[in-house]
């Protein structure tokens, strides 16, 4: 009777740490998702998981409630995990591409807190059961504990480092809720002779297995097939690379990249965003042998240098290599960048930009181009602040020039000025431009130089098919409802703020400023 209890609690603490194993890989799934189709990961994490939390206190709220039947209860309670949570990141595709906007956040927060609360349910019921079996309540409650926040950093390092790159959001979810009922029709078949009705239980754990089972052979493709419905072409490239999910799209000759479903260029008018970026700063540097590209890994921007034969240099910073790849491999890139990649003169470097700089101790360039995605996340933030400025800066040559994308001033005014400040208490100066694209619309760029200079003075030496002499003069000039003295709603001047890490001050205004577009 001792050697069974012994095997039934040792059961029960195998169960504990494997459903904790796919709670935690659910909670920052859910996390994950969020990121992805709704924007700010700090944001979705923060609310995620603090969702997930709540339910946790809900569900061990509610198992004092459940004193029979405990392992029935805890075979149901997987059941219903698998189902929920397995189909969670399969439904929400959906929703997001065929209901309502907010009806995707909705989904996945309800999502959240119902699963939690399950998975909150899940361990008072095991020691209970523990317990109930012989174990003392001290013994069991301590053993039960560890194999689950033992299995919560076991969860935690398989999401990261296989589940997620492996089988993405979609298949994952699958997997894990196969794990889930797979423990609870193990448990079910190890404490069989507490039940009457252990085929009808069995049968029907069977039955949800199978359902899941279908999902990760099909899911992913329907999935799919409801991402597409968020693009507006076909979609002929896809990757969820360890840093971020690539989408490229085509129709009628129109190529499209999205990173974090966030668009990056159109080719139909993607050389005024990248003759813009490039060409101001060369002609305002003093020389060009040594040039920094930070981001562009699509190879646009080295498209346009590579029109200078005196640029000896160039290195490219960014920090998916996936994205490099594209750039390098793909027919619809390669032939949109000119082989940019072919060229002997450029250096990739998959780093962090950042990173980058801090090791890079006594380089110097004399054109740094700065082609990044816009600051709507903590991530992203960094590159936006005054230390990143100060970097640049720092390692920008005698006489050499510095261009920021920097947003929409026209969508985005409070944070394309707060961003020129910034810059300028890097102890730059700064040159304001902005230029029309039409699947964009309006953009902002900063020109920083360390000594005072005129941009009439610079000229274009390169054949372009957009930017001219004259032209670049009229990028200067800014409408009144958009120059940098911002008003609020009671028509008084907004102080703008310098961000810097301590004090980021401008993920949330750009949050605010874009929700409405």
């Amino acid at each position: 009777m001792i050697d069974q209890n012994r095997k039934q609690s040792n059961a029960i603490y195998w169960a504990s740490g494997i459903v904790s194993v796919c709670g935690i890989i659910f909670e920052v799934l859910f996390g994950a998702v969020g990121s992805y189709l709704l924007g700010d990961g700090v944001k979705q994490y923060t609310l995620t998981i603090s969702l997930f939390l709540t339910g946790m206190g809900i569900g061990a709220s509610i198992s004092e409630k459940v004193t029979k039947n405990l392992i029935l209860s805890f075979v149901w309670i997987e059941y219903l995990i698998g189902i929920i949570a397995g189909f969670s990141t399969f439904l929400l595709f959906g929703v997001t591409a065929y209901l309502s906007s907010g009806m995707d956040a909705f989904f996945l927060y309800s999502v959240t807190l119902i699963v939690g609360a399950l998975t909150g349910v899940e361990l008072p019921i095991l020691i209970r059961k523990a317990n109930e079996i012989g174990v003392t309540l001290k013994k069991s409650t301590a053993r039960v504990l560890f194999s689950d926040y033992a299995g919560g950093l076991i969860g935690g390092l398989l999401f990261v480092y296989l589940l997620r790159p492996e089988f993405g959001l979609v298949k994952t979810a699958f997997l894990v809720a196969i794990i889930n009922v797979a423990i609870a029709l193990w448990i079910l078949i190890y404490f069989k002779r507490e039940f009457k009705r252990f085929k009808l239980h069995f049968s029907a754990g069977i039955a949800i297995l199978l359902l899941l089972v279908s999902g990760v052979l099909f899911g992913e493709e329907t999935a799919f097939s409801f991402e597409q419905k968020l693009y507006r072409d076909p979609i002929v490239y896809t990757d969820q690379t360890d840093y971020q999910q690539i989408i490229l799209t085509k129709e009628q000759g129109d190529v499209r990249l999205f990173l974090d479903g966030q668009l990056q260029f159109s080719s139909n008018d993607e050389y005024r965003y990248h003759e813009t970026l490039v060409h101001p700063a060369i002609a305002s540097a003093n020389s060009r042998k040594n040039v920094l590209i930070l981001g562009g890994g699509d190879g646009l921007a080295l498209r346009e240098l590579q029109k200078y034969d005196d640029i000896k240099k160039m290195t490219l910073v960014d920090l998916d290599p996936a994205v490099v790849e594209l750039g390098r491999q793909h027919r619809d890139l390669v032939t949109l960048n000119e082989h940019a990649f072919e060229d002997e003169r450029v250096e990739v470097k998959n780093e962090d930009a950042f990173l980058f700089l801090q090791k890079q101790q006594k380089t110097f360039y004399d054109v740094i181009l700065v082609d990044l995605p816009d600051p709507n996340n903590e991530s992203l933030n960094k590159l936006y602040t005054l230390e990143f400025y100060q970097l640049l800066r720092n390692h920008l040559a005698p006489g050499g020039s510095i261009m920021i994308q920097a947003t929409s001033p026209t969508f985005a005014t409070e944070v394309y000025w707060s961003i020129d400040k910034t810059v300028q208490a890097a102890q730059l100066y700064t040159e304001n431009l902005h230029v029309d694209i039409p699947s964009f619309g309006d953009w902002g760029f900063i020109l920083a130089k360390r000594e005072e200079f005129d941009l009439e003075e610079s000229t274009i030496s390169v054949q372009t098919k957009f930017l001219t002499d004259d032209l670049l003069k009229g990028l200067t000039t800014f409408g009144k409802d958009i120059d940098f003295e911002i008003v609020d709603a009671d028509g008084e001047a907004v102080e703008l703020e310098t961000n810097t890490l301590m004090r980021p001050t401008i993920i949330e205004k750009y949050e605010k400023a874009w929700r409405s577009y």
